[in-house]
């Protein structure tokens, strides 16, 4: 038998495609993740790639099409990813979820502080722009991650796991293995 060389962990090994997505759809959290791909930003790939460790199974970019998939690692092939040419086009998409915009403007509340429903969609914006200001005035609430050093603001793409991580942590659900 030929060795499976995917990037998947040893229980999906062997497995057609089709089947580790309809696994990972019967399990997966109900986190969904937003990049506002104003840049061809690389850090996307890593979020991308985090989402998928972290159970995350839709993936909306609004945007340009583009983006590095290399940092992914194919974990791309594994979720939903849609696009989105127009901002009205994804609010819509999402419907009554709660829209969560993470960035380091003024208006924003900690991490600590913040709610962190269920339902939440997790808007990450390209490092530098951040996010378009359309989008944080359709989210819920801007929060941003404690920080304690000299920096102004964290890579982006180490933000999006940080949050991720407390989102995970804050709504725990359970894998059926």
């Amino acid at each position: 038998m030929q060795e499976d060389t995917r990037n998947v962990t040893d229980e999906f090994k062997g497995k057609p495609h089709e089947q580790i997505v309809s696994e990972l759809d019967a399990r997966g959290s109900q986190l969904e993740i937003a990049l506002d791909n104003v840049e061809r930003d690389f850090n996307m790939g890593t979020i991308v790639r985090s989402a998928n460790a972290f159970g995350v199974r839709h993936i909306h970019i609004i945007g340009s099409k583009q983006w590095n998939k290399r940092g992914a690692m194919m974990t791309d092939k594994y979720l939903h990813v849609q696009y989105y040419a127009h901002i009205d086009d994804f609010l819509q998409a999402i419907g009554d979820k709660t829209l969560i915009a993470v960035d380091n403007v003024a208006e924003s509340i900690d991490l600590n502080e913040a709610e962190l429903p269920k339902n939440a969609v997790l808007l990450f914006g390209a490092e530098g722009p951040g996010i378009r200001p359309e989008l944080l005035s359709a989210a819920k609430q801007v929060v941003q991650i404690p920080q304690y050093g000299s920096t102004r603001s964290l890579n982006v793409g180490v933000a999006a796991g940080i949050v991720m991580y407390e989102w995970t942590r804050r709504n725990p659900f359970m894998l059926a293995k």
